[in-house]
């Protein structure tokens, strides 16, 4: 199976990944045996072959948007 590492900037914060959806307040990452999560920031970029996902943390610009 190919599930993914999912990095905040340079922090990891999920492994076994099955799913990513953006949504308004971030992404909301899907893993197997656990609820679906939130974190706040934005796909960067994707690794097919090494199965990894970076994400940009959400700025300022952001929080002052809501």
């Amino acid at each position: 199976m190919c599930q993914a590492t999912v990095y905040l900037g340079e922090k990891k914060v999920a492994e076994e990944v099955t799913g990513l959806e953006p949504v308004e307040d971030g992404v909301r990452i899907a893993a197997f045996f656990e609820e679906p999560r939130l974190v706040p920031g934005r796909i960067l970029r994707i690794d097919f072959l090494k199965h990894r996902v970076w994400l940009e943390p959400l700025g300022e610009e952001h929080e002052t948007a809501r």
